[in-house]
């Protein structure tokens, strides 16, 4: 284990102090060098542990795709800790050298797939379309991309995450379901195009998800703009273009997507009434919150509840 930590960036130094706090529940480690390498893991720590991801050499010139926050959709099941605080399951996108904070939140079990991929093998599987994705390739630019785990994605995954570690023919599995996962993840991003892609500095990401963890911390309430100009450190202008360019979406649509994915939460851990949901989220207009869900997760909130 303290071999591939030092390979994803993360010195045995640094990695070995925190064993004692750091159950890791599982560790697959699939090796398809030199095209990818698939991490597959589920972590609790006993205590809060930060990290510092360093460049990772693995791979000469590539992304590291991390799928993180994995729930699997099953009624009456949550994770050890469970609201899992401010971090729905998502997706996040950035170059192989860029360094990068890890979290590991107290008694929260986390479960991610995280893929190393060669940019020139990205390239040949995208094929002629990749002039749609030009900006995951331009070196000269730092990018960070997040996105929310779509309904497509989150099946993939979990599929892959509850794999057994015995699964028959195991390179030829990941070989084929790697893919699928890069497939729907990149029929998500097609909905970026139009949006800017300017270099990013390591100080401005942080200083946009400062701003994410505040309008996610409070979902059944406002925020105020100056707080968010006062947290980024940054004027409203720059922050709501840094703000749609990781995360896709505009600051006040992003924050509605959150209530909504709070909403199913309680709707399917805490078996709350689609009524109950809403007007625990602060919408008080149900017909507004039942359209907004169905954008989100493509039914009536009614309807998910009953096949929950």
């Amino acid at each position: 284990m303290l071999y591939w930590a030092a390979k994803m960036g993360i010195p045995a130094a640094d990695f070995e102090d925190s064993m004692d706090v750091l159950q890791l529940n599982e560790v697959r480690m699939i090796d398809l060098l030199p095209e990818m390498l698939i991490m597959v893991r589920a972590v609790m720590a006993r205590e809060t542990i930060t990290y510092r991801r360093k460049s990772i050499d693995l791979i000469e010139r590539g992304l590291l795709i991390s799928f993180q926050n994995i729930v699997a959709h099953s009624p009456g099941k949550s994770l050890p800790g469970a609201r899992l605080l401010q971090e729905q399951p998502h997706v996040r996108i950035s170059p192989l050298h860029l360094e990068s904070e890890i979290i590991f939140p107290k008694g929260i079990t986390i479960r991610q797939i995280t893929i190393l991929i060669d940019l020139a093998y990205l390239k040949g599987f995208i094929g002629k379309s990749r002039q749609k994705f030009e900006y995951l390739f331009n070196e000269e630019k730092t990018l960070f991309i997040e996105e929310f785990i779509s309904p497509e994605m989150s099946a993939v995954v979990n599929e892959v995450a509850n794999a057994a570690s015995t699964t028959a023919l195991p390179e030829a599995y990941y070989k084929l379901k790697a893919p699928e996962l890069l497939y729907y993840l990149f029929k998500n991003l097609l909905n970026r195009q139009g949006i800017p892609q300017q270099h990013l500095r390591s100080d401005e990401i942080e200083a946009v998800y400062r701003v994410r963890d505040r309008i996610a911390s409070s979902l059944d309430e406002a925020f105020a703009q100056s707080e968010l100009v006062k947290i980024s450190g940054m004027n409203m202008l720059k922050l709501r273009k840094l703000f749609k360019q990781i995360f896709g979406k505009g600051i006040n649509e992003y924050h509605q997507f959150l209530r909504v994915q709070e909403a199913a939460r309680l709707m399917q851990q805490e078996h709350l009434s689609v009524s109950e949901a809403g007007y625990q989220l602060g919408f008080t207009n149900l017909s507004y919150f039942g359209r907004l869900f169905e954008r989100h997760f493509g039914v009536k909130p009614k309807k998910w509840r009953s096949g929950l």
